[in-house]
């Protein structure tokens, strides 16, 4: 008994010491800059200064006073209302298709792929001269069918909507996990299907749909919070974060950087920081409530 337990202690040190480094980059890089920032977020700082207490003096003057605060909160909800459901869907519908078991089918699997490991800022430029009003390749096409494209980056009401279909080019990534997903549905439960006399669309619904609602979950829910995190997108397309015609790309990152690093005030934009994961969080325990309705685990619903 006695060996037993030394032999444990010893296990126990050596998983203490394996978990270490993260721990300590958790609590160095994550937490303790989270706890300054909730501390900032109550004070007048800005950098050069020290830390005046002011109270809830920067959350009354970002809920009061300034209209920025909420035209960037529009344009990143507008984004994430919209991106989200998009993408999610294009990246269900581009599984379905690359799924198939035809010849070359990893080659249109590699070629959907590609674009989420090209260089964002690459990218971004990329797509600045696909999006031109004039030459862009995007209104050549239209044009081809007796369409007039819009002015796309330069006109607030299409500013958005260009960034969201920016985005669906780069859906890759969950593309590759509802494949893996697709992979691993029981051809079983294809079969009884058929045998009920299921169609293609009944089997998708029926079947394929609820088998892969755990992965629609989570891409849902890091969507949710990566489109609420827009900023670099912005940042390069509207040249070096001006927000754009008529502020309709200054999203909430990107006003908040503008406080911390172009005027300084710390303070204000660690309360910003705070606001933002207040909305991110209440976003998150919501669809974690919801999910016990629409998500379906092979075992039955945890």
């Amino acid at each position: 008994m006695q060996k037993r337990s030394l032999r444990q202690k010893r296990e126990a040190r050596w998983g203490y010491l394996f978990v270490a480094p993260f721990i300590i980059g958790f609590v160095v890089f994550m937490l303790g800059p989270m706890l300054f920032s909730f501390i900032g977020s109550f004070t007048d700082y800005n950098l050069t200064s020290k830390m005046n207490f002011i109270g809830l003096g920067n959350f009354r003057r970002m809920f009061l006073e300034d209209q920025l605060f909420w035209k960037s909160l529009y344009n990143t909800l507008y984004f994430t209302i919209f991106n989200v459901p998009m993408t999610t869907v294009f990246s269900i519908f581009l599984a379905v298709i690359l799924n198939q078991k035809l010849k070359g089918i990893r080659v249109f699997r590699t070629i959907f792929f590609l674009p989420l490991i090209l260089s964002g800022v690459a990218v971004y430029i990329l797509w600045m001269q696909l999006l031109s009003p004039s030459s862009g390749m995007v209104n050549t096409i239209l044009s081809w069918f007796s369409i007039k494209g819009p002015s796309w980056l330069f006109d607030p009401n299409w500013t958005k909507p260009a960034l969201i279909m920016m985005k669906l080019w780069s859906a890759g990534g969950a593309m590759l996990l509802y494949i893996a997903t697709l992979q691993n549905v029981p051809t079983q439960l294809y079969e009884s299907a058929e045998l009920d006399g299921a169609n293609t669309w009944h089997k998708f619904r029926h079947v394929t749909l609820p088998m892969i609602t755990p992965i629609i979950f989570y891409d849902v829910i890091t969507s949710t919070i990566g489109s609420f995190q827009i900023f670099q997108e912005a940042y390069v397309m509207t040249n070096n974060g001006q927000g754009g015609p008529a502020n309709s790309l200054l999203f909430f990152n990107l006003h908040m950087w503008n406080k911390a690093f172009v005027g300084f005030d710390m303070g204000y934009a660690m309360a910003m920081s705070m606001t933002l994961f207040v909305i991110v969080s209440i976003l998150t325990i919501i669809n974690l409530k919801l999910a016990p309705r629409w998500v379906h685990y092979a075992g039955g619903n945890q």
